[in-house]
């Protein structure tokens, strides 16, 4: 691959907002159907996701940042302070290419943290967890002790409290239910596949305490470019498996849509945010009918953030 070519968002098989980088220049303007014909061609290749990372091409998102970690955690976490025990138990979904929520969430009172994916993502070098460590330590918060003498990523997940599961929805099944008090993910749920987004708030539902809440960002745009265009594509071809596994897939469920499985496995929903664009960044006549078809509202709707309650 020629290193002045860059795919953004490129996520092989994961949950998680991901982003792709090279030595050379973004290729941010590159047509939607180029950026998934490279996508496609790139995710037959027999290179793992860890050589990705490592030939610097490929992340899951930013969360190996100290600063961006605390931030994506803290915007959550603000939203159910008052809702939370002193000391709680939580889940991340899709934490992408790090831990380092572990480490946030033990400064701010979890005593348990799971951190669920469909891969086992994670960069297992210490570096960015004492830097994280150092981050926390500088704003007065309290850094679990151990960490400075830790040797691998699962000695720090011991100190925190923390596990990591890798197996998707069937790491759900581990975890007893009624036990959390706090779920949190950060633009995750529209990769979980559509056969598997029910099942998932089922088992969300069923792990989390009467009293728990769960906070949520969903991110409504395509990974072609933050538009429309994978709403081109019928569902035949975009639910096969080979053509989910190439970097680009979302559920494409809509606002409504969502909220209403959100409902049905019975949560109460609380939107708190809604994004929206002026107009449409992609011709409704270009879509497939059944996202033609759709109300202008709902697919003005890029992005949204929710409170879950049980009930």
């Amino acid at each position: 691959m020629r290193s002045c070519l860059t795919i953004e968002e490129f996520d092989i098989n994961g949950f998680g907002v991901v982003r792709s980088m090279s030595s050379g220049r973004l290729v941010r303007q590159a047509p939607w159907w180029l950026k998934m014909g490279a996508k496609l061609l790139l995710s037959r290749l027999p290179i793992s996701y860890d050589q990705w990372r490592n030939l610097g091409l490929f992340h899951h998102g930013a969360m190996q940042s100290p600063e961006y970690a605390y931030e994506v955690f803290r915007a959550h976490y603000r939203k159910c302070e008052g809702m939370l025990p002193r000391r709680f138990s939580c889940i991340e979904v899709g934490p992408g290419d790090s831990l380092l929520s572990a480490l946030c969430a033990s400064a701010h009172g979890a005593t348990t943290t799971v951190l669920i994916d469909s891969n086992a993502f994670a960069d297992r070098g210490i570096e960015p967890y004492l830097e994280m460590a150092r981050f926390l330590a500088e704003r007065g918060l309290l850094v679990p002790v151990g960490i400075q003498s830790a040797s691998g990523i699962d000695e720090i997940a011991d100190v925190c409290g923390a596990r990591y599961l890798t197996r998707g929805l069937q790491s759900w099944r581990e975890i007893p239910s009624a036990s959390v008090d706090f779920v949190w993910s950060q633009a995750v749920l529209e990769h979980i596949r559509a056969k598997e987004f029910v099942p998932l708030l089922r088992e969300m539902r069923r792990v989390m305490k009467p009293t728990g809440v769960a906070s949520h960002r969903i991110d409504l745009k395509d990974h072609l470019g933050g538009a429309l265009n994978n709403l081109r594509i019928g569902d035949g071809l975009w639910e096969k498996e080979w053509f989910a596994q190439s970097g680009f897939y979302t559920n494409r469920f809509r606002f409504s849509e969502i909220c209403s499985m959100f409902g049905q496995s019975r949560f109460e929903v609380r939107v708190t945010h809604v994004d929206r664009w002026g107009e449409l960044p992609t011709h409704r006549r270009a879509m497939i009918r059944r996202f033609r078809d759709s109300p202008m509202e709902e697919l003005l709707i890029s992005g949204f953030e929710v409170l879950l309650f049980p009930v």
